[in-house]
């Protein structure tokens, strides 16, 4: 997997936390995801296309996505809703967004799908692509999350 293609998504997220969610998250060492099980509770997953084909994954575990839409509602959130949801999908969007953005400065352009999000414990994420499934943990005071980025080869 070209790391030009990771980075991006890495600094999206962090940004896009630190920004709507007033949030410090750390990311861990990205690894080769080899099964189809989620890591966390609710997952917002994209298509992407372009050059190259792929997709990416948010996953939250469900104490880190309450403590994340609690900062961004301004008001505590103590269970998985439609509002929880709606607001997965659009940090999606918004990591999803930003990292095509600085993919594009780099010359590598991508049309994105519309989110789809999956919630419940053991869920599974099925990458539109057969490429590696590289997968960044990130770490915040409230909780665990982890990106996916799976690219065709």
């Amino acid at each position: 997997m070209d790391v030009t293609l990771i980075n991006p998504f890495i600094n999206a997220t962090i940004n896009v936390l630190e920004i709507m969610a007033f949030m410090n998250v750390t990311a861990g060492k990205p690894f080769l995801k080899t099964d189809i099980t989620a890591i966390g509770d609710i997952t917002g997953l994209m298509g992407l296309t372009g050059k190259t084909n792929g997709t990416v994954a948010v996953t939250f575990e469900s104490n880190c996505i309450l403590a994340i839409v609690s900062n961004m509602f301004g008001e505590q959130m103590d269970e998985i809703n439609s509002e929880i949801i709606d607001a997965v999908g659009e940090l999606t969007n918004m990591i999803s967004g930003q990292a095509r953005r600085e993919l594009a400065e780099a010359g590598r352009s991508f049309k994105a799908a519309i989110p789809s999000v999956v919630a419940g414990s053991q869920h599974s994420i099925t990458h539109y692509t057969d490429g590696p499934k590289i997968a960044i943990p990130f770490t915040t005071e409230n909780g665990d999350f982890t990106i996916e980025v799976c690219f065709e080869r």
